[in-house]
């Protein structure tokens, strides 16, 4: 395995989300916590932007990358998904229709991967996860102000669309994956 700069920021941010949530989750650091918390969480956002930034910009892109990089987003954002409803601050509901996207896509790209097909992430996808990850910063913030709420509401109904929407458009173009290359049924 290469572990060359973006490799290096990918586990650098697996790291990072136990320690987020520990310090999340516990009020370990006082009235800081959810301060420090949300600095890590930021920290380890910024490393999904700059590992794909970095691998694809200086040739860099490694099976490692591709595997780990989605992977790691995906742990990062449902493990704060699930602290926040731990908080009473995201519906559960909301989590269980992202997380079942994620699975679903998930299997879309093993079946692929079978078939020695690549499914590129969509722009949708992308920004589906800004728009969760933004989401997710507002929720912990909770600055309380009557504004702040609504705006996090917003973001938060805009990043389940999103979810929403890139599962449908990699459904649509994607659905030849699903069709079984022989005759007889399914396996």
């Amino acid at each position: 395995m290469e572990m060359n700069l973006p490799n290096k920021l990918t586990v650098f941010r697996v790291v990072l989300i136990p320690f987020f949530v520990v310090i999340l989750m516990t009020d370990c650091l006082g009235d800081a916590s959810k301060w420090v918390a949300l600095v890590i969480f930021v920290i380890a956002s910024l490393t999904d932007l700059l590992d794909g930034k970095i691998a694809r910009k200086y040739g860099m892109v490694t099976t490692f990358g591709k595997f780990a990089d989605p992977l790691a987003d995906k742990i990062l954002v449902i493990s704060a998904m699930i602290c926040l409803v731990e908080l009473l601050r995201l519906k559960a509901w909301i989590v269980v229709i992202i997380v079942a996207r994620e699975f679903i896509i998930s299997g879309f790209r093993i079946i692929a991967a079978e078939k020695d097909v690549v499914i590129a992430a969509s722009y949708w996808g992308k920004f589906k996860t800004t728009f969760q990850m933004v989401m997710v910063i507002m929720l912990i913030a909770d600055l309380g102000y009557n504004w702040w709420s609504i705006a996090s509401s917003v973001v938060t109904w805009i990043a389940l669309a999103l979810t929403v929407i890139s599962l449908v458009d990699y459904i649509i173009k994607n659905k030849n994956v699903m069709l079984d290359d022989k005759s007889g049924g399914n396996k």
